[in-house]
């Protein structure tokens, strides 16, 4: 029970700060171009808090925990009526792509300044190259590796940390590679053929190696800044390279969460404390602003996705077009949503336990 409210707590807290940079970027970006903000939501449905700004704006908190919103005068009119100052439809359209990008931007910024605080208090946590065990059976194991071998190179490549090691291996299923480590001050070269795991439908390499040693490096004022800007440009390239391969190639189809599985890793991650918690709220702040830019219609990418084509052939998309994208882009999003929460609830052995239920 304890651990349920946990992840529920962990996971509307992230998902609330989230969400809130998001559309806080929306917000920022409408103003500053001069469009009118009626409403800044965090949630869907009705209101459990809500306020007026003096700028007419209504803040609210609201009972859907599943995403937010800011609704800008005009928003969605493609009448060819007179568009009222200040309305969204009035804005030109390089304003409206601004507004729209500034979502997503937001979300990467905000990875930035997470990474930069965590790294000037508790530093640059990282699991070092090192043996701790050597899993009986294991390729590792075969090849007589030990606990206390630091790995340096892997099929030329160097090796800085445990992650470097694993991402190496994974993308080699069944390859033989050469190995560089060292032991009790000596080098060792070495061919190993590296075996495979299935890892939710997608074959794997596999080492049979495990590693605990942690080193934290500390940073001063500048040093964060450096350090955090590299962490977020290198999860996003990542992030990047696991989108390109999800929507062209179907890799790590079925690795995707949905929030049952999000809600799940938060509460797992909480519990290692607030410095955990927060690198996964840097490393989800990045994944929601580069998901957002996918073009499907309905997320960001998609309307950034209409004022491109609306640029290139100088008049905007016929509203009849346009909602016909936008109720495909809406079925995708559910699909993925029904698609996600099954592969959630398979991970939890639920999809299993229905099954045997039924017979």
């Amino acid at each position: 029970m304890t651990d349920t409210i946990r992840s529920i707590a962990a996971y509307a807290a992230v998902l609330g700060v989230l969400v809130f940079f998001h559309e806080l970027g929306h917000y920022l970006a409408a103003r500053a171009r001069g469009v009118t903000v009626e409403a800044f939501s965090v949630g869907f449905g009705p209101a459990l808090l809500k306020w007026r700004a003096k700028s007419g704006t209504v803040w609210k908190l609201s009972a859907l925990p599943l995403g937010g919103y800011v609704k800008m005068q005009g928003w969605g009119d493609e009448s060819n009526a007179p568009k009222l100052p200040g309305s969204f439809a009035a804005a030109t359209l390089a304003s409206k792509a601004f507004i729209v990008a500034a979502g997503p931007i937001a979300n990467l910024i905000l990875a930035f300044i997470l990474f930069t605080g965590l790294f000037a208090i508790n530093g640059r946590i990282e699991v070092q190259p090192v043996v701790s065990q050597v899993l009986a059976g294991s390729p590792a194991a075969g090849a007589g590796m030990q606990a206390g071998d630091r790995i340096t190179a892997i099929g030329g490549h160097a090796v800085h940390d445990f992650d470097d090691m694993i991402e190496l291996v994974a993308m080699h299923p069944d390859t033989e590679m050469m190995f560089t480590y060292q032991r009790a001050g000596k080098t060792i070269t070495q061919q190993i053929t590296l075996g495979h795991k299935d890892v939710n439908g997608d074959e794997i390499g596999s080492l049979g190696v495990e590693g605990d040693q942690f080193t934290s490096e500390h940073f001063g004022p500048i040093g964060a800044i450096e350090a955090a800007a590299q962490e977020t440009y290198t999860d996003t390239s990542n992030t990047l390279s696991g989108l390109f391969n999800l929507i062209f190639h179907g890799e790590g189809l079925h690795n995707l969460s949905g929030p049952l599985g999000i809600a799940q890793i938060t509460g797992k991650v909480a519990a290692f404390g607030l410095p955990s918690l927060i690198n996964l709220l840097a490393l989800l702040s990045i994944n929601l602003g580069l998901i957002n830019l996918v073009p499907i219609p309905i997320l960001d990418g998609g309307h950034l996705l209409f004022y491109a084509a609306e640029g290139l052939y100088g008049r905007p998309i016929p509203k009849q077009a346009m909602d016909v994208c936008l109720r495909f882009g809406m079925a995708v999003i559910l699909s993925l949503f029904v698609f996600t929460t099954l592969n959630d609830l398979t991970r939890m052995g639920a999809v299993h336990w229905v099954a045997h239920l039924l017979g």
